[in-house]
């Protein structure tokens, strides 16, 4: 054993030990559908993270472009303008009205309730957005195939109505729903309610709750009934569709609809809600309906004001001379006649000016339909006035020695290579300068502007009133210058005043919100423009125009005169006339100006005049036109006249088949 050797592992080896490899194995295999998971999973974690980097990314950059919030108690608006009648009754309203800024206390109790119920029944139990509201929205536009319900809350509705534009697009909803977030961190509840009750837009240019009351119902929005909160509420949906001054049966629709749901949301019972409606009529009568046919005249004063008030920056309450009763009058009465004979007539416009004798317009009507053309007939169309010219002609006359039974004869007459003629070339020989205005004689007409000389006839016609530029030429004495209704019928005034001049008008009075003066009309006018002889002779030989001349249509059961007027090819035909108490001028045409079917002065303008004077006037007392004391054969020649004509009518020659009178 001592000799046994001993076996030695090599230096190299000293102190460690070989250690036998494990055996080698085949690696495992991941199941394909394990696999498949997990591919699943990290692509899903990725998606999701770079939905949060793309999402706050856009919400980063939509937050960073959001507007303006610190201008959250300014508002940018148009002043408003509250245009009355002569009564007071509200004719039109133009800019912005705002209410004055009230809380919840000072408000009808019934008016948040109203609109909660319509608008947003979970206002205090969301926090500016409402899933159940938008998934509930949803279906029902689902279900109807259309949009009928929107999911937008009261709180989304006034960001959108502070600080957005109405535009439909994805990036103003985002905006729309972070200011809404912003809003409900910012303010109370009650706050949010009643900031957009006092801004939010309810019609008739109308902004708040406040202005809404006032406007509809001429009361504080405190004073206001379940009815009437209930009608305000309804405007929400559709301010113009559902604006009782223009609609009520549509406006009393959907205010059952609102009382339906202040039923259902549990803040009336149903028979405080059959009650209010019982209260329809009596809500609804005291809403001031808007006439689209004030808005003729509404415009033409509201382009005037800045003449009166200069550049204005604050609201203004406008009084007028309008006469509502009169305004409806004149509005039947043309409405009538083109309804009547329009189409047989091929006559498509008509419009009708009415002053009293100091050249307040009372009634005016600027053509068929305002919601059709707002173009003004009354004072914007320019037309030539034919034959309703000639009284300017026949003073003119008067003024330069002529008198009343001056004669002269009705024949062919030529100026130059201008042959003026009468309809029909029918020419009546012998007669009075009175004879030849009322029957309306062109030639005799030429002949006395002649004798009067041009100048002093353009002369007279601008001293009455005719403001358009007129040519000096003979021609000037059938009419054949452009005029607009409103400054002929202000010409003829004078004829019913006893001779004084009027500038014509419709504003009297003018105030701002804190109740200024800031214009009020003291009197205008340019003074006397005709001698009382010359009125007395023009208003006898202007009567018998009606009496037995071209204007016999317009005959009323009082004093009345007048002039007929129809130019070349029946392309206007006007009347203007007046009594001791009101001047009204009428006009029909074509804007196109096409001919008329055969209509002249002496027909329907006339006839509608008698229509429209005959209501407008049957309040007033009886009473004759100006006259100077009686002075020589000229004070009776037109009665006189007249009574002959009518007895010897009969042994007149007939007038050549298919003509008619000149006019």
């Amino acid at each position: 054993m001592a000799n046994r050797r001993l076996r030695t592992e090599p230096a190299d080896r000293v102190g460690s030990y070989r250690r036998r490899p494990p055996p080698t194995r085949s690696p495992r295999r991941a199941s394909p559908k394990l696999s498949g998971r997990r591919r699943m999973v990290r692509l899903g974690l990725m998606l999701l993270l770079w939905s949060v980097i793309l999402g706050s990314g856009i919400i980063g950059y939509f937050a960073l472009t959001l507007p303006d919030t610190t201008q959250l108690a300014q508002s940018q608006r148009r002043p408003s303008v509250t245009i009355l009648a002569a009564d007071g009754r509200l004719l039109a309203t133009y800019g912005d009205l705002f209410g004055r800024p009230l809380t919840l206390r000072e408000m009808s109790r019934y008016l948040p309730e109203a609109v909660i119920a319509t608008e947003d029944r979970r206002f205090y139990h969301h926090f500016g957005i409402d899933p159940f509201g938008l998934v509930r929205a949803a279906l029902a536009d689902l279900a109807a195939r259309r949009v009928v319900e929107g999911g937008s809350t009261i709180t989304q509705q006034l960001a959108k109505n502070l600080f957005l534009t109405p535009e439909r697009s994805f990036a103003r909803k985002i905006r729309e729903v972070l200011l809404a977030l912003w809003l409900e961190h910012r303010f109370a509840k009650n706050q949010i309610l009643e900031i957009y009750l006092n801004r939010v837009y309810l019609g008739a240019g109308t902004y708040g709750v406040d202005a809404a009351a006032h406007r509809y119902f001429s009361r504080s929005v405190s004073r206001l009934d379940l009815y009437q909160s209930a009608m305000i509420a309804g405007l929400l949906k559709a301010p113009a569709r559902f604006n009782p001054t223009r609609d009520r049966a549509l406006a009393a629709e959907r205010t059952a609809q609102v009382l339906s749901n202040m039923v259902e949301a549990g803040y009336i019972t149903p028979s405080q809600a059959a009650a209010a409606e019982r209260s329809e009529e009596r809500a609804l009568a005291d809403v001031a309906v808007s006439r689209p046919g004030n808005r003729y005249f509404a415009d033409w004063i509201a382009a005037q004001l800045v003449d009166f008030v200069g550049p204005n920056s604050r609201d203004l309450r406008v009084v007028t001379t309008l006469d509502p009763r009169l305004q409806a009058e004149a509005e039947a009465a043309i409405g009538a006649a083109l309804g009547r004979d329009g189409a047989r007539d091929a006559v498509s416009q008509g419009a009708l000016v009415a002053m009293s004798p100091d050249g307040a317009v009372r009634a005016m009507v600027g053509g068929r339909s305002y919601d059709a053309s707002q173009f003004n007939r009354a004072t914007q169309a320019q037309r030539q006035p034919g034959s309703a010219f000639k009284p300017f002609v026949y003073l003119a006359g008067l003024e330069a020695g002529l008198t009343p039974i001056d004669h002269f004869v009705d024949r062919p007459l030529a100026i130059g290579s201008w042959r003026p003629r009468d309809f029909g070339n029918r020419y009546l020989g012998d007669m009075t300068m009175a004879e030849a205005l009322a029957q309306s004689v062109n030639t005799i007409a030429v002949q006395v502007a002649l004798r009067a000389g041009i100048d002093n006839v353009a002369a007279v016609a601008h001293r009455l009133g005719i403001a358009s530029p007129m040519t000096r030429d003979p021609s000037i004495a059938l009419g054949t210058d452009d005029v607009n209704l409103l400054e002929l019928t202000s010409a003829y005034v004078p004829f019913a005043n006893g001779g004084m001049g009027v500038w014509a008008y419709g504003v009297t009075e003018v105030r701002d919100s804190r109740g200024n003066v800031l214009f009020r009309r003291t009197g205008s006018g340019p003074g006397r423009v005709i001698s009382p002889e010359c009125e007395t002779e023009m208003n006898q030989m202007l009567a018998a125009v009606i009496d037995h001349g071209t204007g016999r249509s317009a005959q009323l059961p009082r004093p009345a005169a007048g002039k007929t007027g129809t130019t070349q090819d029946d392309r206007d035909a006007w009347f203007i006339g007046y009594t001791a108490d009101l001047v009204t001028g009428v006009w029909f045409g074509n804007d196109d100006n096409t001919p008329m079917n055969n209509v002249i002065g002496g027909g329907l303008p006339a006839q509608t005049w008698r229509n429209f004077m005959l209501a407008a006037t049957r309040l007033m007392p009886i009473r004759p036109l100006p006259s100077a004391q009686p002075s020589g054969i000229a004070t009776v020649v037109a009665p006189v006249h007249g009574f002959f004509d009518r007895l010897f009518g009969l042994f007149r020659p007939p007038p050549p088949p298919g003509s008619r009178p000149g006019d």
